[in-house]
């Protein structure tokens, strides 16, 4: 399958500036960029969704050239409905770091380059952005922008200069990559496309360039309708374990998520979120249709997603753990401490020591500490297989069970 062929199959595509996308097959210089901002310590499956279209251009022989904004970071990419907050620089250089390598685990090859725009901004003089950039935009063009239209228009909340500004910084990145590695292709979300523009025009004004942008569409949520991301408060983060900013999800969780999708969904996923060739998917269906019960398509959506994220190891030992804890016949009181130790590196996991209600709440296993009574009160609530009633400081360590589905380790 040529690279045109399996960016269409998966879903690869949405606006672009290439002519046709046979025209990717052909190109004379095989290098993209993709960037992301250090706006939180992890990213998420929506970054994951642009992440895996670089990997498919990888393989086809694309040199990679993976960007963490270190400089846009510090302004914020323009949301539709207003202001970001400022992140500190310490911050941004956290977050950096964080997700820097989230994309070198994704992106597995030994052909990537990571860079920062930190590194071409942090000498840049004002007046000298001002003279060559400034000067190659107009205004009406910038005011133009969708995002622009609804900040300022009727009810919009306005918008600041720095924020205003956002899109000439990006659009210099592309500029500056152009000149400094003849990178002229750029890959972004569907979102960014307008951004992504602004280099193009750079690169025509001042190079008199050709330059292209290739993005991919959102990722839409089958369930709920809304995209993927921390923006619509669904977020599912790459990163395991907390870096700080408890943007996270539990291994098992990840797991989870895909186990649990809906049959209408897990074909557009399977695609989007695993490195199965078309023929794999296909067989994959085939059996799922055969034997839906069987859930065959979920499992393979879940293991496949997992081990882009998390490595084979942890797919194939989250796979037996979620085996192990959904069997009927596992008794949880068999469990030994160092058994359920071991489950902590991939369940949610609370230190000894707190009351049984404010874990709850805190770990999102209860809306609040009425809500968690009253799952106490139904039986709703078991430590290692044993019915809890009352609420109790948890002082030993043990598994943690709400309703079929939900797990907490203690220790």
């Amino acid at each position: 399958m040529k690279l045109s062929e399996e960016l269409i199959y998966r879903g690869f595509m949405a606006e672009t500036t290439v002519k046709k996308p046979e025209d990717l097959d052909t190109r004379e210089v095989k290098k993209f960029y993709w960037g992301a901002d250090p706006s939180a310590d992890s990213l998420t499956i929506g970054n994951l969704a642009a992440l895996m279209m670089c990997a498919c251009f990888a393989r086809h022989g694309y040199q990679p050239y993976l960007l963490v904004g270190g400089a846009t970071g510090q302004i914020g990419d323009p949301k539709e409905n207003g202001e970001r907050d400022l992140k500190s620089l310490d911050e941004v250089t956290h977050n950096k770091k964080c997700i820097k390598a989230q994309i070198e685990r994704v992106i597995n090859s030994d052909n990537v380059t990571m860079m920062d725009n930190l590194d071409w901004f942090q000498e840049m003089k004002y007046l000298d952005f001002l003279r060559e950039v400034g000067k190659a935009f107009s205004m009406t063009q910038l005011l133009d922008r969708q995002f622009v239209q609804n900040r300022i228009g009727e009810g919009g909340s306005g918008i600041s200069y720095a924020e205003f500004s956002y899109t000439l910084i990006q659009g210099y990145d592309f500029l500056h990559l152009y000149r400094e590695y003849g990178i002229d292709l750029q890959l972004c979300g569907a979102d960014q496309y307008g951004n992504c523009t602004s280099g193009i025009h750079l690169i025509k004004r001042l190079e008199d360039g050709q330059a292209d942008v290739w993005s991919t569409p959102l990722v839409i949520d089958p369930v709920t309708g809304r995209k993927f991301g921390k923006s619509e408060g669904n977020a599912i983060w790459l990163a395991a374990s907390d870096n700080g900013g408890g943007n996270y999800t539990a291994i098992f969780d990840f797991y989870q998520f895909w186990l649990n999708q809906p049959d209408e969904a897990v074909e557009y996923l399977l695609k989007i979120y695993t490195f199965y060739d078309k023929e794999t998917i296909e067989d994959i269906l085939k059996q799922h249709m055969a034997a839906p019960e069987k859930r065959i398509a979920q499992k393979a959506l879940a293991r496949g997603a997992t081990e882009v994220v998390h490595g084979l190891r942890n797919a194939e030992a989250v796979e037996n753990l979620t085996a192990m804890l959904f069997d009927k016949d596992t008794d949880f009181k068999n469990f030994t401490t160092d058994e359920i130790v071991e489950f902590s590196e991939y369940l949610p996991t609370v230190a000894r020591g707190k009351m049984l209600i404010d874990v709850l709440v805190e770990n999102g296993l209860a809306e609040s500490k009425k809500k968690a009574r009253e799952f106490l009160a139904a039986g709703a609530i078991t430590i290692n297989g044993e019915k809890v009633k009352d609420d109790l400081e948890l002082k030993e360590t043990g598994i943690i069970k709400k309703g079929k589905n939900k797990f907490l380790i203690v220790k």
